[in-house]
């Protein structure tokens, strides 16, 4: 990644937060030392894809959500997140992907070595599983950086600079995916409910993804990128309550 571009994200992330983020790390105490993620290594079912990337995706997963429906909070891939012993996390970053004009966006773009434990340690509180970061820098980072601590910087700072509604609220009362959007952009000056795609899992809110252009700024979301319609009922899953 170079320097124009880390340069256009504090654009993009100046432009996106009038004042100061949420912090959505409610806690979070990091190891000394962290497991080393394995080595994620490409399914057969998923070719390398190198097209030009023309936008992209910034896709931040509810926290909540995603730990319930893990098998056991315990498990290596999901004990700092969801076991409490960590750490308690609400919105927290999925991933930065490329993408394309259609759905065949870049992936597995060059290979992959284990990233680094200082950059693992910079943003596990960002992203809460050693092994998700490992498979993020592998099938999308690969193909905008050839530095992972490059490709995990980027990703941070447009992530610190979105907004996020209160999330109690919104789940206090019936709500549509089209609620969760204006929740965003009413607190997100320059975002529009276009700009906003929203994922559920068997009916609860599971993840909100913010669309950009090819400089990381805020842009309609693509037809394939649109996430549930503004009708569809989702229902959110409240913070685990100490």
């Amino acid at each position: 990644m170079s320097a124009s571009t880390l340069r256009w994200l504090s654009g993009a992330a100046l432009a996106l937060m009038p004042v100061a983020a949420q912090a959505q790390a409610l806690s979070c105490a990091i190891p000394d030392r962290i497991a080393v993620p394995r080595l994620d290594q490409r399914p057969r079912d998923e070719p390398v894809r190198k097209p030009p990337t023309t936008s992209y995706l910034l896709s931040m997963s509810w926290s909540p959500q995603h730990c319930a429906n893990v098998r056991n909070p315990r498990d290596a891939r999901d004990r700092f997140q969801c076991s409490g012993e960590s750490g308690r996390f609400a919105w927290v970053l999925h991933g930065l992907w490329p993408e394309t004009d259609n759905p065949a966006y870049p992936q597995w773009c060059r290979p992959a070595k284990i990233v680094p434990q200082p950059v693992l340690k910079k943003h596990l509180c960002m992203t809460p599983s050693p092994q998700l970061l490992q498979h993020e820098w592998a099938k999308h980072g690969t193909c905008m950086s050839p530095h992972p601590a490059a490709y995990f910087q980027a990703a941070a700072m447009l992530f610190r600079a979105v907004r996020f509604p209160d999330m109690d609220a919104l789940a206090a009362r019936p709500q549509t995916a089209g609620g969760v959007r204006r929740a965003f952009t009413a607190i997100n000056p320059g975002v529009r409910d276009s700009m906003i795609a929203v994922a559920a899992r068997d009916g609860w809110l599971s993840e909100v993804r913010l669309c950009l252009g090819p400089r990381m700024r805020p842009q309609a979301c693509k037809p394939f990128q649109k996430g549930l319609p503004d009708r569809v009922v989702v229902r959110i899953r409240t913070m685990p309550r100490d």
